[in-house]
């Protein structure tokens, strides 16, 4: 037989795999992934008792709707191919899918938990829609039908809200771009109350955009609350989760949004007959303190002040007036009596008063030493001052005074006569 060269054998060994199997559909675990800066995708796909490389390369990677993850079951559409200088044969993958349930699906778990370990979808972190909001941006579809829906319902309930539209894809492979791009350009306008996103209803891979991670990233930086409104009831995608407020609808999302005109004037009305309950009892109230204040006042008035002084004056006068006539009626009675009496008690007072006088001069002449009889008395004088006779001591010094002779003496001997 005759040799081959390596490279012969390598090629036609390619050559039967490449032609044999260029089409085929392969299940097993992933493992040893690696996502290379190029944008392929390498790893290996295994069973219990088998392996076999394969590589997704960038043009293929890009319309995988999920990340690939170690130990993760899948599905491969491939063709076999053999690497010629190291005579390796591997798959090249054309799409992936999940063993047992779809891609879509399975990305939406991914992506949905993803974002819940990162706090994306935290209550705490939602911000409130305001109650009279005076400006909001609807990002949609200018041709959809749900702007015209969420405009109708806007005019009817609240035509006092301006709106503007941003008109973005909502559907297709660059859609989340376009809707995260103007979701982030309208928030940094700072001018909006609240911005809504959302679209009409569709299949999964019509509402795909809104399961995308960078729209869930824009949502999550927004500092205006975001209304997602996406499809029907039923749908639920990823926006839904992140945004500050969930609408089952685009139409929905208006009438969360915007208050009821109707509702509004029923409100306002009462409101209005609250104010002129109000106000007639305020004013009932201050009516009556009004009145008691003026006759208060008119207590303590500067009139009625002075009327009472003046009816204190007269009466004081009055009074005054009684006084003096009494005072006079007894003055006069006084002095009627006193002008009866004066000359009696003159009279008697003379009297007594010239018996007294001639009981003195008789007192006076008695008492006179000159009138006296001279013979034999004298005043007993010491130091200036008469004294008894019966105080001198022996040997005291004294004097003997008569009208005439003051004689001094010294007391020799002192006894008692009995």
């Amino acid at each position: 037989m005759q040799p081959v060269s390596v490279s012969t054998l390598t090629n036609q060994i390619k050559s039967l795999l490449e032609t044999s199997f260029n089409r085929i559909v392969v299940e097993g675990e992933l493992s040893r992934i690696t996502y290379h800066n190029s944008g392929h995708i390498y790893f290996t796909l295994k069973d219990e008792n088998a392996t076999i490389r394969a590589v997704m390369f960038r043009g293929n990677a890009a319309k995988l709707r999920f990340r690939l993850e170690e130990g993760l079951k899948v599905i491969i559409d491939a063709a076999i191919t053999l690497y010629t200088p190291r005579g390796e044969y591997q798959l090249n993958c054309f799409s992936i899918e999940p063993s047992g349930q779809g891609a879509l699906a399975y990305a939406f778990e991914q992506l949905k938990n993803k974002l819940l370990q990162k706090g994306y979808f935290e209550q705490s972190r939602k911000k409130p829609l305001p109650k009279f909001p005076k400006k909001i941006a609807l990002i949609t579809s200018a041709t959809g039908a749900a702007l015209q829906d969420m405009l109708r319902i806007a005019n009817s309930r609240y035509p006092l809200c301006e709106i503007d539209i941003y008109d973005v894809l909502v559907q297709g492979e660059n859609a989340a771009n376009s809707i995260a791009s103007a979701l982030t350009y309208a928030d940094s306008l700072q001018i909006y109350d609240a911005i809504v996103i959302g679209r009409g209803g569709g299949s999964i891979e019509d509402l795909w955009a809104f399961n995308e991670e960078v729209l869930a990233d824009a949502i999550y930086k927004a500092k205006t609350p975001v209304v997602s409104a996406v499809g029907h009831e039923i749908d639920t995608v990823i926006s839904d989760f992140v945004a500050d407020v969930r609408a089952a609808t685009p139409s929905n999302a208006i009438e969360l949004l915007l208050p009821d005109k109707t509702e509004l004037m029923l409100y306002l009305d009462s409101l209005m007959e609250q104010l002129q309950r109000r106000t007639m009892h305020i004013v009932t109230l201050k009516q009556q303190e009004l009145q008691h204040m003026q006759e208060a006042f008119k207590q303590h008035s500067f009139e009625k002040k002075i009327a009472q002084q003046e009816e204190g004056i007269i009466q004081l006068r009055q009074r005054f007036e009684q006084s003096v006539a009494f005072v006079f009626s007894r003055f006069t009675e006084s002095l009627h009596y006193m002008q009866k009496e004066l000359p009696r008690n003159i009279h008697n007072v003379l009297e007594r008063k010239n018996a007294q006088l001639s009981s003195l001069n008789e007192a006076f002449s008695a008492s006179n030493p000159k009138l006296k009889s001279k013979k034999g008395f004298a005043q007993i004088v010491r130091d200036g001052k008469i004294i008894d006779l019966a105080s001198l001591e022996p040997n005291q010094e004294f004097e003997a005074q008569t009208s005439d002779i003051i004689v001094t003496a010294k007391v020799l001997d002192k006894r008692n006569i009995l």
